[in-house]
C-alpha cells in the first residue's frame, strides 16, 4: 500500500462506520429521522422503559449516540465521542439485558457490540486520518481519555442504577 498506512486506514473505515451507525440511531431519537420517533417518540418511549426524567435520558441518548457517532466519523475529540457513545449503549444495554444476549431475541448484543467498539475506539485514539491528528491532537490527550470515560462511566452508572431502583416493586403491606 505504499505510504498508506494501514492501521491509520483501517481505524478511519472502523470510525466512519461506527460512527455513521451511531449517528443514524441519534437522529432517530432526536429528530426522527430514518424511521424514529424524534425527542417526543422516544420520551414516550423512555417513559415506558423506566427512564426519569424520560426527556432528559431522550436528549441524553440522542446526543450521546448522534453527537458521539458524528464525532468518531470525524476523528474530533475521539475519547469524549467514544465514551459518551458508549455511555448511551450502556443504558440501551440495560434495556435489553433480561432478554438475553442475542438481538434475535431483543437482547443486548448488538448494543454491546457498539458500545464496545466506540469505546475502544476512543481509547485507541483516532489514527493519522482524522480531525484530532490534524490539530495536533488538542481534545485526544491521555487525560482526555480519562476524564472522558470516568465521566461517562459514572453518568452511565447513575442513569441505570435509577432507572433499575425504580423497576423494583415496592413491597406489600399486611
Amino acid at each position: 500500500m505504499g505510504c498508506v498506512n494501514r492501521h491509520d486506514l483501517g481505524l478511519l473505515v472502523l470510525r466512519v462506520g461506527t460512527g455513521a451507525v451511531l449517528a443514524a440511531h441519534g437522529a432517530q431519537k432526536l429528530v426522527g429521522w430514518f424511521g424514529g420517533g424524534g425527542v417526543e417518540g422516544t420520551t414516550a418511549a423512555m417513559e415506558a422503559m423506566g427512564f426519569h426524567p424520560p426527556k432528559h435520558s431522550a436528549i441524553a441518548a440522542g446526543l450521546g449516540e448522534a453527537g458521539g457517532g458524528v464525532l468518531l466519523a470525524l476523528g474530533l475529540a475521539t475519547p469524549a465521542a467514544g465514551a459518551a457513545a458508549a455511555g448511551a449503549m450502556a443504558g440501551a444495554v440495560a434495556v435489553h439485558a433480561p432478554a438475553g444476549f442475542f438481538a434475535q431475541g431483543g437482547g443486548y448484543e448488538y448494543p454491546a457490540f457498539l458500545g464496545f467498539t466506540a469505546a475502544a475506539i476512543g481509547l485507541t485514539g483516532p489514527g493519522r486520518y482524522s480531525v484530532d491528528h490534524a490539530t495536533g491532537h488538542a481534545f485526544n490527550q491521555a487525560w482526555t481519555v480519562a476524564l472522558a470515560f470516568a465521566g461517562s462511566a459514572a453518568a452511565a452508572a447513575a442513569v441505570v442504577g435509577r432507572r433499575a431502583r425504580a423497576q423494583v416493586p415496592e413491597p406489600e403491606e399486611f
